[in-house]
């Protein structure tokens, strides 16, 4: 089906800080034991080693995504990995409780700008289920970005625009019911805008259904990339990788200098 971008409620600057904080923890929860990104742990181990570098440098990190679970496996054949956490919303509470977990993190307080990275922030640049927020011309300056600067990028969904992702969507309200107990760190409020006024449940199941319909196919991916000044010095690599739990879309860039 053609791609849609209706509006996501995290994206909204109105929507408060809090409720956005609590959707995104159980995003970054949920990634974590589903280890939704098994199938591309190879992917991103070629990319740093193409590129000579141990740091990476995730864009629109969230609540941390799966990044905890990841980069326990990362780790194992890059004991030095570095991992700087941003976002244009950042979420200082959850980023703080994530590097308490491992001393690989770090994270980035000022808003970072996915379209316009500082300059001193050196190494892979990552997104994970965070690319479909953006508009194809914003999703370009974000590449064109990365390629201007001469830095590795990759990209990764979880979703797609299929009946088999909405569907699995309609069943997220049940997921942060079960869930919203366990996760960490601990909030009062938390419990009750998902359990006395459902809030949470409601934006996960909207925005879940919403991302599904905004997220890029691999065609896509490339028709982006096509648009791109200086392209050609880069490799990009393309694919949707499949596992037993689900799929990974993901686009990597790697600057030919760095070979």
């Amino acid at each position: 089906m053609k791609r849609i971008h209706l509006f996501e409620f995290e994206d909204q600057q109105w929507f408060p800080v809090f409720l956005r904080n609590y959707v995104t923890d159980f995003l970054q929860f949920l990634s974590n034991k589903a280890k939704v990104y098994k199938p591309i742990i190879e992917v991103i181990h070629t990319t740093l080693s193409k590129n000579d570098t141990k740091n990476i440098i995730d864009l629109g990190s969230g609540s941390g995504g799966g990044l905890l679970w990841l980069s326990n496996e990362l780790k194992k054949a890059n004991p030095d990995l570095r991992i700087l956490l941003t976002d244009f919303y950042p979420n200082t509470a959850a980023f703080e409780y994530i590097k308490k977990q491992s001393d690989i993190f770090s994270y980035y307080t000022d808003p970072v700008d996915a379209k316009n990275v500082p300059g001193d922030l050196i190494g892979l640049r990552t997104q994970f289920l965070s690319f479909h927020h953006f508009r194809p011309e914003e999703g370009k300056m974000i590449v064109q970005n990365a390629v201007d600067a001469q830095q590795p990028i990759a990209i990764f969904e979880i979703q797609d625009r299929s009946i088999s992702s909405l569907i699995t969507m309609l069943f997220s309200p049940i997921s942060v019911l079960i869930m919203t107990p366990f996760i960490q760190p601990f909030r009062i409020g938390r419990l009750v805008f998902t359990y006395l006024i459902p809030v949470v449940p409601i934006v996960v199941l909207w925005d879940g259904m919403v991302s599904c319909l905004r997220t890029y196919s691999v065609d896509e991916m490339k028709a982006l990339i096509d648009s791109i000044d200086n392209k050609e010095s880069y490799d990009w690599k393309f694919d949707k990788k499949k596992s037993k739990t689900g799929f990974v879309i993901y686009m990597t860039g790697t600057p030919y200098l760095k070979h």
